[in-house]
């Protein structure tokens, strides 16, 4: 197991950060950062019959650069909740295991949090359920540029950069279209294999 690591709260996950949590000896959640743009933490890639599609969580003008990602406000004027589901179940409806999830998944598009981070925590805690990873984390009582014996994955995991994580493959409902797509959601990894998804990590 490695030492411990900081990551951000991400909507809805790469495969990428529950490799890094359960291979880390303790786990720090990042409260107080400035939010930053285009980046997993209001986006998620997930594998559409087109290939990549990127779905992201809009947030209210003025949670931009210097509001802690703690405070970030979703918007509700666009109806992307809509939008977001649908585009889940085009994507995996024929699915193994997406019928065994689908209720679980469908109330996050059906309320309306206010808050980004509170949000994809909610996520995050159904994620590990359905993951079977029994996994505690602390959250950062204020923003540091470094911890001491923490590995910092607060930028490294980004959409923009190149992902040196390896990503077993696992049978993917269009590869026979698209090929085999790395380091997606984590519910695409989820809605294929179900209980045996922890092995992957």
């Amino acid at each position: 197991m490695n030492k411990g690591a900081i990551l951000p709260l991400f909507y809805l996950p790469p495969i990428e950060f529950f490799s890094h949590l359960v291979r880390s000896s303790e786990i720090l959640i990042e409260r107080f950062e400035h939010f930053p743009k285009q980046t997993y933490r209001n986006r998620t890639t997930i594998q559409s019959p087109n290939g990549r599609l990127d779905l992201t969580v809009p947030v209210v003008r003025g949670s931009k650069a210097y509001t802690p990602v703690k405070d970030v406000r979703i918007s509700y004027d666009l109806n992307w909740q809509r939008l977001h589901w649908m585009s889940i179940q085009t994507s995996y409806r024929s699915s193994t295991y997406f019928e065994f999830y689908e209720n679980d998944f469908a109330k996050f598009y059906e309320t309306k949090a206010k808050y980004l981070f509170d949000f994809n925590e909610a996520i995050l805690q159904l994620l590990l359920k359905h993951l079977k990873i029994d996994k505690r984390y602390n959250y950062t009582a204020a923003f540091e540029k470094g911890y001491d014996n923490f590995t910092d994955f607060r930028h490294t995991v980004n959409p923009k950069n190149y992902s040196l994580h390896v990503t077993k493959p696992y049978f993917q409902v269009f590869e026979e279209r698209n090929g085999f797509l790395p380091n997606l959601s984590v519910v695409d990894l989820l809605f294929s294999q179900g209980p045996q998804s922890r092995l992957y990590f």
